[in-house]
Parts: C-alpha cells; structure tokens; sequence
C-alpha cells in the first residue's frame, strides 16, 4: 500500500504537501464559514467558490505547457510561496476585523489563479520523483494526501475556530506551506523538462488536443470527469447550509460533515494504492462513478445528522475512486513530453468546470434550496454515467 513512499524524494515530498494540505482544508472550512456568517448567502457561497477556480478555467492549459517547459520543482517553490502570502494577507484582514466579502473573493480570485500554474505541475511531478513501477501507487497516495487533509483539515478547523478564531485558522495554513517549500528545497529533481521550443504555445497545446482526441478512451475518461466536477462536487461549497439551516449542528457539524467525506475519500485511495496495478480498471472507474451519483441522491434527500455522515462517507470514498482512476489512466497513457499538457487538462475539467457547477448550485439553492440542488445533481450525473457507459464500451475495456 505504502511501496512509492520508499523512494525518499517522493516521501519527502509527499509529507511536506500532506502537512500543507491540512492547513489548506482548515483555511478551506474557515472560510466558507466565515463568508457564510458575513452574508447568509447561499449565492455568494458558490459565487466564491466560482471566483477561487474560475482562473484555472482559462490559466490551466498554460499552466500546464509551463510544467512541459520549465522544471516543476522551480514552479512549485513559487507557486508554494504566494499560496503563504495570500493566506497570511487573509489572516491578517481578519484579525484586524477589516475583512469584508469583497475582500474574500478577491484573495479567492488570486488564489484561484496561482492554482492554475500550481496543479499541473503538482499532478505531473509525481512521475519524476518515482519510476513506472511506483507510478500508480504514488498517484493513489497523493490522492490519499489529499483526503487525509480533507478529513483533517475540516475537523480541526470545526474546533480551531472556537480557540484560535477565524484568523488563527489562517495564519496556521500559513504557516503550513513552510513544510512544502522546504521539501521542495531539499528533494533532487534531475529530470529535465520536454525540450519544447518558447513561442510556439498554441501549436503545442493543439498537440495535446489532438493527442487526445485520436484517443476515445482517454476522452471519454475527460468528459466523465467534467460531468463530476459540473454537477457532482458543488455539494461541498453547500455543505454550510446543510450544517446550519437543514441538519442543525453549527460549525463543529460542518468540520464532522467535511471530514466524513474525508474519511471515506481517504479509504477510497488507500484501497486504490493497496490494489496496485490491477486489471479492469476502467471498470471499477464506471461502477464508482454511478455509485457516487447515487449517495449524492441519498444526501441530498437526508434529515438526519447520522445518516448524513454515513452517506458523505461513501460519496467521498467513490468520488476519489473515480476521479484518481481517471487521474491514473490519463497519467498511464501519455507520453512524458505531453504530461505537463495532459493534466492540465485534466485539471482545466475538473477544477476550471467547478466553478459554473458552483455558481449553477449557489444560484439555484438560494432559490430552490440545497437540498433539492444535491439531489437534483445526483439524478443528472447517475443518469449521463450510464447513458455514456452503455453507448460506448471503450472505459470498461480500460
């Protein structure tokens, strides 16, 4: 389950963006908090969840032939470092009582757009720090850093809060980001990066878009994980709501809410890392993808705080099996060169698509409700899974 973390550059690197990730997903959880009792907004919920990703929708492809271009670990230490700076600016606002709405969106927005040149860099340095044989392991065990600090993050911030205030949740995720940048400093990343020619951006972005479109699979694989990001995960920048007017249990509910969802997208990377390189991938990728949409139904439907935390543990657990198999696949079946491009694709799909699925849920749960927006999106997506999966069989065959 653990085998890539034997590579010391990997392992070094995977606990400084573990420690960094938890501070993330504390700051993650205070904010939405934060913003939700500045306003009691459902809109301006989605509205900021639109604005902190809504510059990977139009950065991310560049973002990603910058990774193609230049060496990653450099890009990383940078991107790292404004993450820090933006998050201390936040805390600092905060702790001076100077913070206002308008002033959230903004730090969301830049943040949004340091992700765009953060993410394909982050996604495809993995492949440089361990070899073939480690790969998919590594992926999962990113996946599962990711979640840990999903889990973590949200839980911590639920009782930070009422020890350290807003503010104090921010400055700690600052302060996190000094365990990533100094992995960065100490890990060896020889690889060199493609040996693209400067000035021909958009003929090397046409590239990997015909790479991808001569490839069905890989395609479809892309389209699947537009539809989650679009309709499937907008039930996070909601989850407030759910805490406060619908289950009634206030931010200690939303940090446990969170982090069930954690806890099972945890589970769902450590079963991917343990299964190795397994056969009929594409076909537990399809059953994941159907199982999600389902629990999605189930929450949306919930009154009860119990269940509630039953059924985000499943969502979170399928949710990360579709999309780090997705992940995977797409990593697995591109040439090094186009990497860097690739997953920026990958990212453009699904962290540049969240925005409009959060705008669409904030818009629609201020008038219909959250609860009807989660299950109505929960019907949409079981019922594209399967129209997809059922005309084109090239996913199962994966």
């Amino acid at each position: 389950m653990f085998s890539s973390l034997k590579v010391r550059d990997f392992r070094i690197y995977w606990l400084g963006m573990l420690v960094s990730l938890v501070g993330s997903w504390i700051q993650i959880t205070a904010q939405s908090w934060l913003i939700f009792r500045l306003t009691h907004s459902a809109f301006l919920l989605g509205f900021v969840g639109f604005l902190s990703s809504i510059p990977v929708f139009f950065l991310a492809l560049f973002g990603g032939l910058l990774a193609d271009r230049k060496n990653k670990k450099n890009i990383l230490i940078w991107t790292q470092t404004a993450f820090m700076i933006l998050a201390f600016i936040l805390a600092v606002l905060t702790q001076l009582k100077l913070i206002t709405p308008v002033q959230i969106m903004l730090i969301a927005f830049l943040n949004g757009i340091v992700m765009a040149f953060d993410a394909p860099s982050r996604q495809a340095v993995v492949a440089e720090l361990v070899d073939s044989r480690h790969l998919m392991n590594a992926i999962a065990l990113n996946s599962a850093a990711f979640n840990s600090a999903r889990m973590i993050g949200p839980a911590l911030a639920g009782v930070l809060v009422a020890i350290v205030g807003m503010s104090g949740c921010f400055y700690i995720n600052g302060i996190s980001f000094l365990a990533v940048i100094a992995a960065l400093l100490v890990i060896n990343l020889t690889a060199l990066p493609a040996n693209v020619p400067s000035g021909r951006a958009f003929k090397d972005l046409h590239e990997a878009v015909i790479f991808i479109k001569n490839n069905r699979a890989l395609f479809l694989l892309i389209i699947q994980v537009c539809i989650v990001s679009l309709f499937g995960v907008s039930y996070v920048v909601l989850m407030p709501i759910f805490a406060d007017n619908i289950l009634h249990v206030g931010v200690k509910g939303l940090g446990f809410l969170t982090g069930a969802s954690g806890a099972g997208a945890l589970s769902g990377a450590l079963i991917l890392a343990r299964l190795g390189d397994f056969k009929y991938k594409g076909r537990l990728l399809v059953f994941s993808s159907i199982a999600f949409s389902l629990s999605l139904i189930v929450f949306g439907m919930s009154k009860m705080y119990w269940l509630s935390l039953a059924v985000l543990f499943f969502t979170g657990g399928f949710s990360v099996l579709a999309l780090a198999l997705s992940n995977t696949l797409l990593q697995i079946k591109v040439p090094h060169a186009l990497r860097g491009r690739l997953m920026s694709f990958f990212l453009l799909t699904f962290a540049g698509v969240m925005p409009f699925g959060n705008l669409i849920a904030g818009s629609v749960a201020q008038a219909w409700g959250a609860a009807f927006v989660v299950t109505a999106s929960g019907v949409v997506c079981a019922t594209i899974f399967i129209i997809i999966n059922t005309i084109y069989t090239d996913i199962w065959d994966i």
